[in-house]
C-alpha cells in the first residue's frame, strides 16, 4: 500500500476556501471549530480554534504532540515498542528493528489539518463547528502515525483497482441520567427491549438527535430502542469508507451534545453493565466497481461474485488480528460471547446474527442497491478509520490470494458440537498474538502506526490485567 496519503491542496487553496467557509461559519453564527481525531485507544481528542483562526488553521495547521499515539483510555501513555517485533512483512522479510513508533513522550509536534470538506455546523451545539483532521509532521509530510490517513492510503489502494467500497457504521449508545463518573447508569426510561414504550418515554430527546443529525447533512436511515436498558441505535446511508468513519465519530459526538441538553449522558461503551449485551458499532460494507455492486448477480453465495466473494473471504480470515482494531478494548471481549448477536464465531451466513460476518441480500428487487455484509464483532471503544482500513486492507488480500469463502454456517453456531466452528479470540491477548502474525496489517498500516497501535493494546491489556468485569467495566463505561 503506499505510504503518501497526501491529497491536501496547495496552501494558497486551502487558505482562499477556508475564507469562504469563515464566512458561512459567522453568517451561521459560529465562533469556534473543534478539529478532532481519533487516538489509538479509540477516544475522540480536540483542538479548538476560534472561527476567525481558521484560514491560518486550514494553511498551516494545530499543533498537536505526537504522545497522543500513545494515549490509553484512562489517559496514561503506553512505552514505546522498539526493538524486533514477532511476525514476517508482506514481503517475508524481517522488518526493521530500529524502526520507531508513530508517536511517544514529550518531544516533537504534528500539524492538525481541518479537512474542509467536511466542516458543519453543529447543530445541537450552538456557536460550534466541527471538522476531522489529517496529522501531518512539522516538515508538511503525511504523519505515519495519523489513522485517518492510513484509512484514505486503504481507500486509494482499492480505487487503484477500480473497486470501490461503501460502508456504513451503526452506533449503538446507552443512554442514562447524568451523574458523576463513578456512579453506575440510572436510566431514563424502563421501556421494554426494542419497546414503543422506551421511544415513547424519550420521544424529546430521540427527536432532537434526529433533528440535529439530519440538520448536519447526514442521511438518518433508521433510529429505534435497541435491547440493553436504555439502548438505542442510530444507522445513517454508506458512504466511502473514509466518510464513514468520519460520520460515525460526527454521529456519536451530536448524540453526546444531545445527550447532555435533556440531562443524559450516552455511553458507546462495549460493555456498559456486567452480563448486559454492549454496544456493537457493527461495520455494514459493499464492493463496487464501475457502478455495479459486486455482492449481487454472481455465480458465488447468495449472488455474490469472485470478487466480492475473495474481498469478505479475506476478512473472514483476518478477523482474529482485526479484533486488535475493531475490538480493541478488553471490555470488549465481555461483550462478544456467544447468543447475544456479538458475532463470537468466525464463521458467515445468510442473515446469521450470531456468525461475525452476516451478509445481507436485502429484499427481491431492490438487492442489486443494497447486498452487503456486516461485521457483528466489532464494538464502540473501536478507532473507526482504523477498522475499516485494515477492513479494506484484509479484503483486498483476500482478492489478490484468490481466497473463497468456507461452508456457510445456517444456523447458531454455538449449537454446533464444540470444535465445528471456531471461535474468535476471547481475551485482547489472544486478538494481539494473531495481530503479531499478520503481515497484511503489518504492510497496510506500516511499521511506526502497527508499532504504536502494538504499544496501546499491550498496556492496555496489562491495565487491566487481573480484574474482574464490573472493574473494568467501571473504568470504561464513560470513556467511549
Amino acid at each position: 500500500m503506499s505510504s503518501s496519503a497526501d491529497t491536501r491542496l496547495p496552501r494558497a487553496e486551502r487558505a482562499a476556501l477556508a475564507r469562504l467557509a469563515t464566512d458561512r461559519l459567522r453568517t451561521a453564527a459560529v465562533d469556534a471549530v473543534a478539529i478532532g481525531w481519533v487516538d489509538n485507544a479509540g477516544l475522540a481528542r480536540v483542538k479548538a480554534v476560534p472561527v476567525g483562526g481558521l484560514v491560518h488553521a486550514a494553511s498551516w495547521g494545530v499543533g498537536a504532540a505526537p504522545c497522543f499515539d500513545a494515549f490509553l483510555v484512562d489517559d496514561s501513555t503506553a512505552e514505546p515498542v522498539t526493538g524486533p517485533v514477532a511476525g514476517p512483512t508482506a514481503d517475508g522479510t524481517a522488518p526493521d528493528p530500529a524502526a520507531p513508533p508513530a508517536g511517544s513522550g514529550a518531544v516533537g509536534d504534528l500539524r492538525l489539518y481541518p479537512d474542509l470538506d467536511r466542516l458543519v455546523p453543529l447543530a445541537a451545539q450552538p456557536g460550534w463547528a466541527w471538522a476531522p483532521a489529517d496529522r501531518y509532521t512539522q516538515q508538511d509530510t503525511p504523519h505515519p502515525g495519523c489513522q485517518r490517513l492510513f484509512a484514505r492510503r486503504a481507500e486509494a489502494a482499492a480505487r487503484a483497482r477500480g473497486l470501490s467500497l461503501r460502508a456504513g457504521i451503526e452506533v449503538e449508545w446507552v443512554a442514562a441520567l447524568a451523574g458523576p463518573p463513578e456512579e453506575e447508569p440510572r436510566y431514563p426510561t424502563a421501556g421494554p427491549a426494542y419497546g414503543l414504550q422506551r421511544l415513547t418515554d424519550l420521544s424529546d430527546y430521540l427527536r432532537d438527535v434526529l433533528r440535529a443529525l439530519e440538520q448536519q447533512g447526514l442521511n438518518v436511515l433508521q433510529i429505534h430502542p435497541e435491547y440493553a436498558p436504555g439502548q438505542f441505535e442510530v444507522s445513517v446511508a454508506p458512504e466511502g469508507p473514509v466518510a464513514a468513519a468520519d460520520t460515525s465519530v460526527l454521529v456519536r459526538h451530536t448524540v453526546r451534545a444531545v445527550s447532555a441538553r435533556h440531562g443524559l449522558r450516552a455511553s458507546f461503551a462495549p460493555a456498559v453493565e456486567p452480563g448486559g449485551v454492549g454496544n456493537g458499532s457493527h461495520l455494514h460494507l459493499s464492493l463496487w466497481r464501475d457502478g455495479r455492486n459486486l455482492g449481487h448477480g454472481g455465480p458465488g453465495p447468495h449472488g455474490l461474485t469472485g470478487e466480492a466473494e475473495a474481498f469478505l473471504a479475506g476478512v473472514l480470515a483476518a478477523l482474529p488480528e482485526l479484533l486488535v482494531l475493531g475490538t480493541p478494548s478488553p471490555a470488549g471481549y465481555l461483550r462478544l460471547v456467544p447468543s447475544r448477536w456479538a458475532g463470537a464465531y468466525r464463521c458467515w451466513g445468510l442473515e446469521n446474527r450470531e456468525a461475525a460476518l452476516r451478509l445481507v441480500t436485502g429484499s427481491e428487487g431492490e438487492r442489486a442497491d443494497t447486498a452487503n455484509a456486516e461485521i457483528k464483532c466489532f464494538d464502540g471503544a473501536a478507532n473507526p478509520y482504523l477498522a475499516v482500513g485494515a477492513v479494506l486492507a484484509a479484503g483486498l488480500a483476500g482478492i489478490d490470494g484468490g481466497l473463497r469463502l468456507p461452508p456457510e454456517t445456517t444456523v447458531d453456531p454455538a449449537r454446533l458440537a464444540p470444535g465445528t466452528v471456531a471461535r474468535l479470540p476471547a481475551d485482547l491477548s489472544e486478538a494481539l498474538a494473531a495481530y503479531e502474525r499478520s503481515a497484511v496489517l503489518r504492510e497496510a498500516l506500516g511499521e511506526p502506526l502497527y508499532r504504536a497501535v502494538l504499544a496501546v493494546r499491550r498496556a492496555e491489556s496489562a491495565l487491566f490485567a487481573g480484574r474482574g468485569a464490573e472493574e473494568i467495566i467501571a473504568a470504561t463505561r464513560w470513556r467511549y
